[in-house]
Order: C-alpha cells, then structure tokens, then sequence
C-alpha cells in the first residue's frame, strides 16, 4: 500500500508516518502543500493509493483539495486527519462522498494508533471489492447503447441482505440494478439510470428489474426462503400511471405476494408532481405493495411525505447511522427519526451498518432491521445462501 499524507506540521507528519510504519505501510510520500501532492497525482498516477490530508492547511485548505481529488477522479482512498471541530470533520466528509471519493473516515489529532488500524483495515477489506471490473466513472453512454443492453438482456441485479435486529436473521434484500456492459464491465446506476430517464427507457428498464428481482424471489420462496424484496423506483415511474398496474401484472407472472414486494421511494422524487406521485403511491398500497421510504431526513420536507404518503416503512439514512456510536448529534437525530417511524407505526430499517460500533449502537435501538456493508455487500442472487451461512458463523462473534 501506498500512502500519502498531506499537513503542513512537520511534527504531525513525522508522527502519522512513523505510525503507518508500525502497522506495516512501508511506502509513504510525505506532503508539506497539497498542490505538490497534486502534482504527484497527477505525474505518477497513484489511484491506488491512501491520502491522509489535514484540512487546515495555508495556501490550498483540506476542501479545496477534496475539490481537486473530485475533479482529477481520484479513484484510491482520502482520510480526512484534523484537530477542528467534529462537526466540520463530518461536513468536509460528505462533501468528500459528494464528490464520488472513497472516504474511509476522519481522524481527530492527536491520531489513536487503534483508530488508525481500524482505518487501514477499512481500506484493505472494503475499497478493494467496492469496484471490481466497473466502468470508467466518467463514460458516457448513447440512448441506442441502453436500449440494445436492455433489450439483450445486460441488466443483472445484485442483492443486499437485511437482517432483524433482535436475532440477525435474514429477513430482505434491496434489490440494486447493474449494467454488465460487454466492454466495459460492471455500470453502476449512476450512470446509466439517468440516462434512462432522459430517454424514455425508464420503463423499459423498471419491468426488467421487477423481472428479474421477482423471479430470483420465487426461486427462493421455492426453496422454503421467503424474503421481502425491495426495489427501487425512479420518478419517472412515479408520473405514469399505469405504473401500480405493471407492477400487479409482474407480481402476479412471478407468482408472488404482492406484500413481499416493497418499493423504496427517496423524499425527493415526489416534489416534482405531487398529485400524480400521491395518485401512484396509494394505488399500489391499495394493491398492498409496501413502500419505503428511502434516505430520510435528506429531503426538504420530510414530515410532510409522511404526513401524506401511506409509508410502510421507514429507511433511516447511513448519514445518521454510520458513526453515529460517538457522535450525540447523529444519536439525536437517529432517535428523533426512530420515534416518528415508531408514532406512525412503520416498519424501520437502519441502512450504512459498515463497523462493529454502529452494529453496536444500533442493535442497543428498537430498530427492526439492519442493513449494510458489515452484514453483506450487494451480490448475484445465487449468491445468497452461501452468504447465509457464512453471516451465522459471523453473527456469533459479534457484539
């Protein structure tokens, strides 16, 4: 591994360095001014490599440089090592994942050898397999490019277990859609979903999802593994209003119940046509479709869709969970959240479960369920029974 740290303290670098050195990062390049960091990047490549930058630095600061890292395309991992205050830490972060980095955490300085163990060890498990064969962020795909992978059959779906809180078992999955392009890999969402949208082929696209997600649930259900599945769902599909009808027609093609079924609607999506969005949504809970509500707390009127919309569960966004063992502001809103779900009675689901602390901290809650990286990583369906057993071995050595 290679290792970059960025602080104009000269004492604070020689620290860090030594400290990498004891947990057995031998090749580090030490930084005084981020633009010379820069300029390395940008001559020798490194996108491999782990940056450890401090934010208050003269010249060009810690977000100036997370800037940089965003437009250059850093593709290795950024830890953010810093004295200020924890709440900026936690913005300069977000800004960080904004950005499309690979942010593994912050660190407060003094630097805990322990914290900085656990950081590299994030970065040796978790960054290597986040990626495997995916496209060039920046690739641009046509209209005709989606629609001949639609039409042949390259959309596959990847699974994310969830799990109750009470006893870890497996209770769902969220259903998540990649593109296996034939030249270029494993496409994310974010690359082509929109694209989808602009084109018309968002249609196209949602019915080969709910296919594809519906049928791996039957081949489960007949092997005596009934699972909810949830599966997201564009706005575009919340201004058509045939909509709750296809979706009854691929429930009953795939021989399910449609309560096993459960859409994940984020709190933006239903700003742009509210009445038709309202129109939609009731329909299919009259056809007693679940929904949920994805990333709450991260929309401008949060109170409001609930107040609205008949929700049947509640998804608590990772950006109130994923930290929140040490963090009393993210422990308030947390709760604050957990308790409207629990007025209302939804079902809840904490989402961004990635270390032992916030598997913790949210197994001391009443929350129903657990999903995140900690548990298991989106993966072929097939995949799932071995993961299951693989998580009840895991399960027991947990806190």
């Amino acid at each position: 591994m290679t290792a970059l740290i960025i602080d104009d303290d000269a004492f604070a670098r020689s620290l860090l360095s030594r400290q990498l050195g004891r947990l057995g990062v031998i090749d580090v390049h030490c930084f005084e001014r981020a633009q010379d960091a820069l300029a390395a990047l940008q001559a020798h490549g490194c996108n491999d490599c782990l940056i450890l930058c401090d934010l208050q630095m003269p010249e060009m600061d810690g977000i100036e440089l997370i800037r940089q890292l965003g437009q250059l395309g850093y593709n290795g991992a950024l830890a953010l090592v810093s004295g200020e205050d924890r709440r900026i830490l936690q913005t300069a972060e977000r800004l960080a994942a904004a950005h499309c980095l690979n942010v593994l955490g912050a660190l407060q300085k003094p630097v805990a050898l322990d914290r900085l163990r656990d950081l590299l060890h994030r970065w040796e498990t978790l960054i290597p397999t986040s990626h495997p064969a995916r496209a060039a962020p920046g690739r641009i795909y046509r209209p005709e490019d989606l629609r001949r992978g639609i039409a042949d059959g390259e959309l596959v779906c990847h699974f994310q277990p969830k799990v109750g809180r009470a006893d870890g078992a497996l209770t769902g999955v969220e259903c998540l859609v990649r593109w296996q392009h034939p030249a270029d890999g494993l496409v994310f969402p974010d690359q082509f979903v929109p694209l989808a949208e602009r084109s018309g082929l968002i249609d196209d696209l949602t019915q080969a999802v709910l296919e594809q997600a519906l049928h791996q649930a039957r081949a489960w259900q007949d092997t005596d593994l009934r699972l909810d599945v949830a599966v997201n769902v564009s706005m575009a599909n919340l201004l058509a209003l045939d909509f709750p009808n296809l979706v009854a027609d691929r429930l009953a093609a795939a021989g399910m119940a449609p309560e096993r079924l459960v859409l994940e609607v984020t709190e933006s999506q239903l700003m742009r046509d509210r009445v038709t969005s309202l129109d939609i949504l009731t329909r299919l809970r009259l056809k007693r479709v679940g929904l949920s509500i994805d990333d709450f707390g991260t929309g401008h009127s949060s109170l409001a869709q609930l107040r609205d919309v008949p929700f049947s569960e509640l998804k608590i966004d990772r950006g109130f969970v994923h930290g929140a063992a040490g963090d009393p502001a993210l422990q308030a809103m947390f709760d604050a959240s957990l308790g409207i779900a629990r007025q209302l009675g939804l079902k809840t689901v904490a989402e961004g479960v990635e270390d032992p602390d916030d598997w913790l901290y949210v197994r001391g809650t009443d929350c129903d369920m657990i999903q995140g990286y900690l548990i298991g990583r989106p993966m072929p369906g097939p995949d799932l029974p071995g993961w299951r057993a693989d998580w009840a071995r895991r399960y027991q050595t947990l806190p």
